[in-house]
């Protein structure tokens, strides 16, 4: 597994294995065209992750959304 993202956010015992499967789902995925998609969806996934977390902080604070 690599590293940890950040020593102030712990990932779930059930967070840590959902990783862990999908880390050996792509390792056992063999087809360009699969990966490639899957990247797609995991780099849309972590763009939308950041918009939420940006409209949170953004709330909490009380300032209009960047």
């Amino acid at each position: 597994m690599s590293a940890p993202m950040s020593s102030s956010i712990e990932l779930s015992v059930g967070q840590q294995f959902e990783i862990e499967r999908f880390n050996r789902a792509i390792d056992a995925t063999a087809d360009p065209d699969q990966l490639r998609s899957l990247a797609k969806q995991l780099l849309q996934a972590w763009h939308t992750q950041k918009a939420a977390t940006n409209w949170v902080i953004h709330q909490q604070a009380g300032l209009p959304p960047a």
